[in-house]
C-alpha cells in the first residue's frame, strides 16, 4: 500500500486540549471579555441614547409658542371669500406640510389654520368694559377644528356668513369683556362708516388649555390687560372672538390687516441626536431657503415662515458640543484601564505558561507556529465571549420609548472588535516577545536589578511629549474642539507619565526601608522587603493600571464634584438662603407678625429680613458726563445679614462696616445731608467713587458712601448693588425675607399663606433641581459615574490578577519557610508585607496625579453646560470650574491598599490550609 505524503492528523488537536487542561482560565478569560466588551458595546449605544433623548426633550418641553412653526401669508385684495374656504384652506395646509424636508415632520393632529386679523380692532360698544377710559381690542380669528378642540357651556355653534358673521367667546372672555350668548360686537369697517357687528353665539370652554392649539396664542383662550404708558399709566382689555369659517371672509372688510395663518407642531418621536445637523438644514430651508420658495407656490402668496424650533435646535447642539469632550475624558481614562486589564490578562497566563513555552521552544518549535496556536486558543475563547457581550449591549441598551429609530450598530461592533482583537493578541504577541530569544534558567528580571531599554526611553519620551502637548492644548483651546480626541486624552497621558516615573523611582524607596528593616527583630521585615524587590519587572502594568483606574476616579469624581457644587452655588445665589419670602411685585412690604412666624417654625436657624428697592438712579463723580446708570438698593440688618453672608461666603463683611449713624426713621426726612456707609459692587463703587453721594429713593433721600467692595451678597444675584443699613433708612418695610435652615416647604407655605396670599416662596432646593431638566446632562453623569464603578471594577481586577500571577511562586516559597518553622501568622503578615509597598506607590500614585492634574487640567475645562441647564448669562453663575474633590481622592486610594493587604492575607490562609507537597517537590519552580 502506498505511503501518503500527508501528515498524520493530530489525535489531540491542540485548542481543544489546551481548553480542556485549563477551563478555570479560559471561563475568566472569557468573562473578563464578555464584561468589557460589554461596558465597549453599551457606550456609544448609552451617548446616542441619551442625545436622542435630549433633542426629543427640549422639543417637547419648549413652550408651543417657541417650537410652533407658523407660515402666514397678508390676504390680497382680490382675494374674497370663495378662496378662504376650509376645503380651500385645507388644501393648502396639505401643500405646505408636505413642503417640509426630513427629519422635520410635523402632528397633522396639531396643525391649525384660518384666518384672522393681525392689527387687534377696536370695540366700539360702550357697555364693553373699559379700565382707564380705553376702549378694549378684539383679535378676529377663525381657528380650524374648534368644536373638536372645545365644548360648549352655554349657546350654538357660531355659523353666520360674511356679511353677518358669528363668533363664540371663552368662559374667561366672556367673564371678563361682559359677553353672552346674544351679544353684538361692534367693530370699525374699512369699507363703509357703518361698523360691523359680530353677534356672539356661544360659551365654550377649552377642553385642554395648555394644548399648542391654545398655548401658542394664549389671547384665543384668555384676555389680557394691556398697558398703554404716555403722560399716565393706563390699562385697557385685549380678548378674541372665534368666528366661524363661514364668517372668516368678514374679517377683510375689517381695519385689522387680515392674514392667513397655518400653524404645524413638530414631532420628536423619530428624531435622534445624530439628526441635529439635517434639522437645523431643514429649518434654515423652511426660514428662508428652497422650502420657503415651494411653500408660497402652494398658498399662491407671499408667505413667511416664523418659530423659534432652530433656536431650541441650536442651544440643544451648543450643549452637546460643550458635554460631549468632557464626557470623552471619562472614556479615554476607562478605556485605558481596561487596555492595561487585558494586558495584564495575557501576562498572567504567559506567566503561568512560561515553563511550558520554553520547553516547546527548546524541542524545536517555531515562533511563529507558537503565536498561531496561542492565537487558536484565544480566538475559541473570545470571540464567543465578545459576540455574547455584543448581544446583551443590543438587548439591554435600547432606543429611547415613546419614539421609532434605532442605534447604530456600527458603533457598538467596532468597540466590541477592539476590545476581541486586544484581548486575541495580548497572549501570542506577549508569548512570542518573551521567548523570541533563548534564556538562561535562574536569571533574575526584577524590579530593582532590570535596567531600562532604549525603545522604552523612546516610548517614555514620546508619551511625555504628547502628554505636554495636550496639556498645553487643552489649558490654550479648552475642550470646545470635540473632534481633538488628543485634548481629551490629556488625563490619561499624564497618569501614564505618572506611572512610569513611579516605576523607575520603585527601587528608591525599598533600599531605603531595607536598611532600618535589616535591624529589626525578626526576618518577615528584611524578607518581605527583598521579595517586594524581587517582584517581576513585568509588574509595573499592575502599577501602571492602579495609577490610571485611581486617576480616573479622582477625575470623574472631582467631575461630578465640581457639577454639584455649581448647582449648590447656583442655586443658594439664586435665593439667597435656604428659603427665599418675598412678593413679584417689587416695592411690596411684608405684612406684620411674619418674621415672627417664620422664625418659630421647626427646623428655622435664623431669618435674615431685608429691603429691596430696585431701580435706583447712581449719581457719578463724573456728573453730566456718565451715561445713566441704576442699581437696586439693599437695607440690611448688619448683625443677621453678616451671619446669612458668612454661611453662604457671598461677599461676607464685618458687621461694624454698616454701623448706624443713629439718624433713621421718619424723623429723619428733613435731614437729606446724613451719610450713610454702604457696601457696593464694583461697578457701583467705581459709579460713585469715593465721595459720598445723593440717593433719591422711595426709602429715603440721603448720602452715601462706599465704605467696601464685594462682587456678589445673599439679597440679590444681580451683578450690581448697594448695601446700606436698614436703621438709617427713612422709610422702613422689609421687602423679604432670607430663611436659613433645614425647614420644611410645606410648613413654610403654609405660614406664609396664613399671612398673605400674594407672597412667593421659593426653595432652595427647588431652585437646585430646575438646572437639571436635560437628559444629556444626566446622561453625562450617568457616564461619569459608570466610569468611576468600572474603574473601581478593573482596580479591583488588577490587583487580583497582580496577585495571580506570584501566586505559585508565593505558594511554595510559604511551603519551605514553613518546613524552617515560620507560623501561618507569620505567613500572613508576609505576604501582607510583601504586596503592600506596590500598593503603597500605586495609592500615592493615583492620588498625587489626580490632585495635580485638576488644577493642572482646570482652565480648560468648564462644567458649565453641564452642571447647568441654561448658557452662560441666563444663571446666576457664569462658569463652573473644575475642583479636586478629596472623597475621590482618597477613599479609593484607601481602598486598593486594604484589598491589596486583604487579598495577600486572604492567599496565605488559603495557601496554609493546603497541603504543601505539591510546592516541595523536587525541581518545581523556584
Amino acid at each position: 500500500m502506498p505511503r501518503s505524503d500527508k501528515p498524520a492528523r493530530a489525535v489531540a488537536p491542540w485548542v481543544r486540549t489546551r481548553l480542556r487542561t485549563a477551563p478555570w482560565a479560559a471561563a475568566s478569560l472569557a468573562l473578563l471579555v464578555l464584561v468589557t466588551g460589554y461596558l465597549a458595546a453599551a457606550l456609544p449605544r448609552a451617548v446616542d441614547r441619551y442625545e436622542t433623548e435630549g433633542l426629543r426633550h427640549d422639543i417637547r418641553a419648549a413652550a408651543p409658542r417657541s417650537s410652533v412653526l407658523e407660515l402666514t401669508y397678508p390676504i390680497p385684495v382680490e382675494e374674497r371669500g370663495a378662496k378662504l374656504t376650509t376645503a380651500v384652506l385645507q388644501k393648502k395646509r396639505d401643500d405646505v406640510r408636505a413642503q417640509f424636508s426630513a427629519p422635520l415632520r410635523t402632528d397633522p393632529d396639531q396643525t391649525v389654520y384660518g384666518v384672522r386679523t393681525v392689527k387687534r380692532v377696536i370695540g366700539t360698544d360702550p357697555w364693553l368694559p373699559r379700565p382707564d377710559g380705553l376702549p378694549p381690542e378684539f383679535v378676529l380669528s377663525s381657528p380650524s377644528d374648534l368644536t373638536e378642540h372645545s365644548t360648549l357651556r352655554t349657546g350654538r355653534p357660531a355659523a353666520g356668513t360674511a356679511a353677518a358673521p358669528e363668533a363664540v367667546v371663552t368662559a374667561k372672555t366672556a367673564e371678563a369683556m361682559h359677553l353672552k350668548p346674544g351679544s353684538v360686537v361692534h367693530v370699525p369697517s374699512k369699507l363703509s362708516p357703518e361698523p360691523i357687528a359680530v353677534t356672539v353665539t356661544g360659551i365654550v370652554e377649552p377642553r385642554s388649555p395648555e394644548s399648542p392649539y391654545w398655548a401658542v396664542e394664549q389671547l384665543l383662550r384668555t384676555p389680557a390687560l394691556a398697558v398703554m404708558v404716555g403722560n399716565e399709566v393706563k390699562y385697557y382689555w385685549q380678548a378674541a372672538l372665534l368666528l366661524s369659517p363661514e364668517s372668516a371672509p368678514a374679517v377683510l372688510a375689517t381695519t385689522g390687516d387680515p392674514e392667513v395663518f397655518f400653524r404645524y407642531m413638530p414631532e420628536a418621536g423619530h428624531l435622534s441626536g445624530r439628526d441635529t445637523d439635517q434639522l437645523a438644514a431643514a429649518l434654515d430651508s423652511a426660514n428662508g431657503g428652497p422650502d420657503l420658495v415651494k411653500m408660497r407656490r402652494a398658498v399662491i402668496g407671499n408667505a413667511t415662515l416664523t418659530t423659534q424650533l432652530d433656536a431650541i435646535v441650536d442651544s440643544y447642539r451648543s450643549m452637546r458640543e460643550a458635554i460631549n469632550p468632557v464626557v470623552a475624558v471619562a472614556v479615554f481614562g476607562i478605556g485605558a484601564v481596561a487596555a492595561v486589564v487585558l494586558a495584564m490578562t495575557g501576562g498572567l497566563f504567559v506567566a503561568r505558561r512560561d515553563s511550558e513555552l520554553s520547553l516547546i521552544r527548546s524541542r524545536g518549535a517555531s515562533l511563529t507556529g507558537i503565536g498561531l496556536r496561542l492565537l487558536g486558543e484565544t480566538t475559541a475563547v473570545v470571540l464567543p465571549a465578545a459576540a455574547l457581550a455584543l448581544v446583551l449591549a443590543v438587548t439591554t441598551v435600547r432606543p429611547p420609548g415613546g419614539g421609532t429609530g434605532e442605534i447604530p450598530l456600527a458603533p457598538s461592533v467596532l468597540a466590541t472588535a477592539l476590545v476581541a482583537l486586544l484581548a486575541i493578541l495580548v497572549l501570542p504577541v506577549r508569548a512570542v516577545v518573551a521567548h523570541r530569544r533563548p534564556r538562561l534558567h535562574g536569571g533574575r528580571d526584577d524590579l530593582l536589578t532590570a535596567r531600562p531599554s532604549r525603545r522604552r526611553t523612546v516610548l517614555e519620551l514620546t508619551l511625555l511629549v504628547l502628554a505636554v502637548g495636550a496639556v498645553a492644548s487643552l489649558r490654550l483651546r479648552g475642550t470646545g474642539d470635540s473632534g481633538d480626541h488628543l485634548v481629551s486624552a490629556a488625563p490619561v497621558l499624564v497618569s501614564l507619565i505618572a506611572a512610569m516615573v513611579l516605576v523607575r523611582i520603585y527601587p528608591l524607596p525599598l533600599r531605603w526601608l531595607g536598611r532600618p528593616a535589616r535591624r529589626l527583630r525578626g526576618a518577615v521585615g528584611p524578607l518581605a522587603l527583598a521579595r517586594a524587590g524581587r517582584a517581576s519587572s513585568s509588574g509595573t502594568l499592575p502599577l501602571l493600571a492602579l495609577v490610571l483606574a485611581l486617576s480616573t476616579a479622582a477625575f470623574g469624581g472631582s467631575v461630578l464634584a465640581g457639577v454639584a457644587d455649581a448647582r449648590d452655588r447656583a442655586a443658594l445665589l439664586a435665593t439667597g438662603a435656604d428659603a427665599r419670602i418675598g412678593s413679584p411685585i417689587e416695592w411690596s412690604p411684608l405684612p406684620a407678625g411674619l418674621t415672627e412666624s417664620v422664625r418659630g417654625l421647626k427646623g428655622v436657624r435664623d431669618v435674615t429680613p431685608v429691603q429691596i428697592e430696585y431701580g435706583i438712579s447712581l449719581p457719578s463723580e463724573q456728573r453730566t458726563a456718565a451715561l445713566p446708570m441704576s442699581a437696586p438698593i439693599v437695607g440690611v440688618d448688619p448683625a443677621s445679614y453678616t451671619r446669612l453672608a458668612d454661611r453662604t461666603g457671598f461677599g461676607p463683611f464685618p458687621a461694624g462696616l454698616l454701623a448706624s449713624t443713629g439718624r433713621g426713621g421718619e424723623g429723619a426726612i428733613a435731614d437729606t445731608e446724613r451719610v450713610l456707609p454702604a457696601i457696593a459692587s464694583p461697578a457701583v463703587a467705581d459709579r460713585l467713587g469715593r465721595a459720598p453721594q445723593d440717593i433719591v429713593s422711595a426709602a429715603g433721600v440721603f448720602r452715601v458712601k462706599v465704605v467696601a467692595v464685594r462682587s456678589s451678597t445673599p439679597a440679590l444675584d444681580d451683578a450690581d448693588f448697594l448695601l446700606v443699613n436698614s436703621a438709617d433708612l427713612t422709610h422702613r418695610a422689609d421687602t423679604s425675607l432670607l430663611v436659613t435652615g433645614s425647614v420644611d416647604g410645606a410648613a413654610l407655605r403654609a405660614a406664609v399663606k396664613a399671612k398673605s396670599d400674594s407672597l412667593a416662596v421659593k426653595l432652595r432646593s427647588e431652585e437646585r433641581t430646575l438646572y437639571v431638566d436635560s437628559p444629556l446632562q444626566s446622561g453625562a453623569e450617568r457616564i461619569y459615574l459608570g466610569a468611576i464603578g468600572a474603574g473601581a471594577a478593573l482596580a479591583v481586577v488588577a490587583v487580583l490578577l497582580s496577585l495571580l500571577q506570584s501566586a505559585p511562586e508565593r505558594n511554595t516559597l510559604l511551603a519551605r519557610l514553613r518546613t524552617m518553622g515560620l507560623t501561618r501568622k507569620q505567613s500572613r503578615r508576609l505576604l501582607g508585607l510583601e504586596a503592600l509597598p506596590q500598593a503603597v506607590l500605586a495609592a500615592l500614585g493615583g492620588m498625587l496625579v489626580g490632585w495635580a492634574t485638576v488644577p493642572l487640567l482646570a482652565p480648560g475645562i468648564d462644567l458649565f453646560r453641564l452642571a447647568l441647564a441654561t448658557a452662560p448669562g441666563f444663571a446666576p453663575l457664569d462658569s463652573a470650574p473644575l475642583r479636586a474633590d478629596p472623597w475621590s481622592l482618597l477613599l479609593p486610594a484607601l481602598a486598593v491598599v486594604v484589598l491589596t493587604g486583604l487579598a495577600a492575607v486572604g492567599q496565605a490562609w488559603w495557601a496554609g490550609r493546603r497541603g504543601s507537597i505539591k510546592e516541595l517537590r523536587a525541581g518545581d519552580a523556584r
